[in-house]
């Protein structure tokens, strides 16, 4: 296994007075990442019931990337982690056959049938109804593609996101995607920094636009230029939702490109020895950021990083673009050749000796008549669950027709770049294309879902099925109203979107805070029965002008939730200004209008 030297410092923790809580007792007695040899020698031949034998070991599967599913049994998660979202097509379509192959649940879904995939909000995949005895298998035939699933969850560093067009955007400040990969490396596996206090969450983008939504992590490296003209990051820290939301703070540090690997170890080292490890509920960084402040934090920053810490530089984050669904230019070049199958994973994991294949590189550039442009071409996956045959369809495509690699956004849709501007009528002609289309519907295109009441333990209400009916009904009545897409196969930058996000929970894994419109789960009385609702929140966003969706009405009841967002679009199409957005509207109306006209009688 891999080794940085020098070797980084060990993390103490020094906190005065910890009293730790059950879940760091466990960690203690033995090491998380140890769970991978128990799954592989013990569990997956005695069988799930063995688990629980062990205290603490549920907990631990986090580490591996597991986690029981509500039913129960032998049922579980996998999440699959993606660094930066970039997945080459013999990754994309490993995680297909393996979803056709293990992902088969007792009876078929009504929207999505059986053996599907989601696509998450930290550009991971997901795989459902697993069973315990089938995950070495699983775990040996992503490792063969270079993936892993260590670290996906636990208390570490999550999935390290990136703009998915990072190194094809025309506009990015740098392509900052090898950087997120270096990061993810030197974290993936590496055991003094897999016990943190809890999950630790990072972004690395070199674009202009908040892609990779640095205000919501823990760590949000994004693009600045330094007095001298260096171009580097400034450090965000201390962001994210959940039942506290917080944006994250600007610590006044620019770093360079070359020290963004240290920075983000020493942060870590901080969390570690100065984070809460006595209570759960606020042992987030967010809640360590809180309370030091950010000049404070910039202090200790200092005394464990390995560089010297500079003033920030120029921001050069411009506005929050969401998403790329649709037909958008590239960079100008030629098409390049994905990077080999065995550098998916990273990092010191040890599921699996990665290996690839020779890869086509396509034909074409930029060169030649206008059918030789470069297009990326991006699908609105809605609410991110798609067949395992769909993936493989996928990879297919970008292997036939883009530049091999399948790239996931932190929207729950997918990029396929490197299209020749002449092939474009031949990828959208394909089937899997017309279910996950470049020209959705503002809903369709806005809408995400987390795993809901359908698997998850803490979910309140069902999230999937349902956010995708809400989505398609408000699609049909309005999209004309908000501004529909333009017609697929046309270059249509700028197209009207309405976010709409739909968390289980209050754990806000779908992100409502940050939506134009963002629904919570909730319970409410209808009558004698008790029903499921939502809390809704309105006018959410990031970029320059981030803030928080104001929840404005609680508990209301998911029947007929449909017309009740629908007297909000209808009062925001006739009210908007010119080229003003729904957040933008939302948050100049005074909230008890709006909970008025959500909960008008119809």
């Amino acid at each position: 296994m891999t080794r940085h030297d020098p070797s980084p410092p060990a993390i103490r923790h020094i906190r005065p007075n910890a009293q730790l809580n059950q879940q760091e007792r466990w960690k203690l007695e033995r090491h998380p990442l140890e769970v991978e040899l128990a799954v592989r020698e013990r569990y997956s031949r005695e069988g799930a019931e063995a688990i629980a034998t062990v205290p603490g070991e549920v907990e631990r599967l986090k580490w591996v990337g597991l986690y029981p599913q509500r039913q129960g049994g032998d049922a579980f998660m996998m999440r699959i982690k993606v660094p930066g979202g970039r997945l080459g097509a013999a990754q994309a379509r490993r995680i297909g056959e393996l979803a056709e192959a293990y992902a088969d649940g007792p009876e078929d879904h009504p929207v999505w049938g059986n053996r599907y995939c989601d696509l998450t909000t930290r550009q991971t995949v997901q795989l459902h109804w697993l069973r315990i005895e089938d995950v070495p298998e699983i775990w040996d035939r992503l490792a063969g593609v270079g993936l892993t699933t260590i670290q996906a969850c636990g208390d570490g560093a999550r999935n390290v996101t990136c703009c998915p067009v990072a190194g094809i955007d025309p506009d990015e400040a740098f392509d900052a995607s090898p950087i997120a990969r270096a990061v993810s490396d030197f974290f993936t596996g590496n055991r003094e920094y897999a016990n943190l206090p809890r999950k630790f969450k990072i972004s690395v983008s070199g674009c202009v636009e908040d892609c990779a939504r640095a205000e919501i992590n823990d760590i949000g490296l994004w693009p600045s230029q330094a007095c001298d003209g260096t171009l580097g990051f400034n450090v965000l820290v201390g962001g994210g939702l959940s039942d506290g939301p917080r944006m994250a703070s600007d610590i006044d540090v620019f770093v360079r490109r070359e020290h963004a690997v240290e920075c983000c170890r020493a942060i870590a080292q901080l969390f570690g020895e100065l984070g809460n490890r006595e209570h759960r509920g606020v042992a987030r960084m967010r809640y360590l950021v809180q309370e030091l402040g950010p000049e404070e934090f910039r202090a200790q920053l200092a005394a464990r990083a390995r560089f010297e810490l500079e003033p920030a530089g120029e921001e050069l984050t411009r506005s929050f673009r969401g998403d790329h669904v649709g037909i958008h230019e590239q960079r100008p070049g030629p098409r390049r050749a994905p990077r080999d199958a065995g550098s998916g994973g990273g990092g010191r994991r040890s599921q699996g000796t990665a290996g690839g294949g020779a890869r086509r590189v396509p034909s074409g550039g930029a060169g030649g008549g206008a059918g030789d442009e470069l297009v990326y071409v991006g699908a609105a996956v809605t609410v991110g669950r798609l067949r395992g045959a769909d993936l493989v369809a996928v990879a297919d495509l970008a292997e036939r027709l883009g530049d091999g690699e399948v790239r996931l956004t932190v929207d729950q849709n997918f990029v396929l770049a490197g299209v020749a501007r002449r092939d474009v009528d031949e990828l959208l002609a394909a089937e899997v294309m017309r279910r996950c289309s470049p020209d959705a519907g503002p809903f369709s295109r806005g809408v995400m879902a987390c795993t809901g009441s359908e698997f998850c333990r803490y979910a309140i209400i069902e999230t999937k099925a349902a956010a995708r009916a809400w989505a398609e009904e408000l699609d049909r009545r309005y999209a004309q109203a908000v501004g529909a897409g333009t017609q697929a196969g046309t270059l249509a930058p700028g197209r009207e979107v309405i976010r709409l996000h739909v968390s289980g929970c209050p754990a806000s894994c779908a992100q409502p805070q940050i939506a134009d419109i963002g629904l919570r789960g909730e319970t409410a009385h209808l009558g004698d029965d008790i029903v499921e609702a939502v809390d809704v929140g309105l006018g959410g966003g990031l970029g320059l002008d981030a803030a928080f969706a104001d929840w404005v009405s609680g508990a209301l009841p998911v029947v007929g939730l449909p017309d009740a967002l629908g007297r909000a679009v209808e009062r925001f199409a006739a009210e908007r200004r010119p080229a003003e957005r729904f957040a933008e509207w939302a948050r100049r109306i005074p909230n008890e209008e709006l909970r008025q006209t959500l909960e008008a009688a119809p």
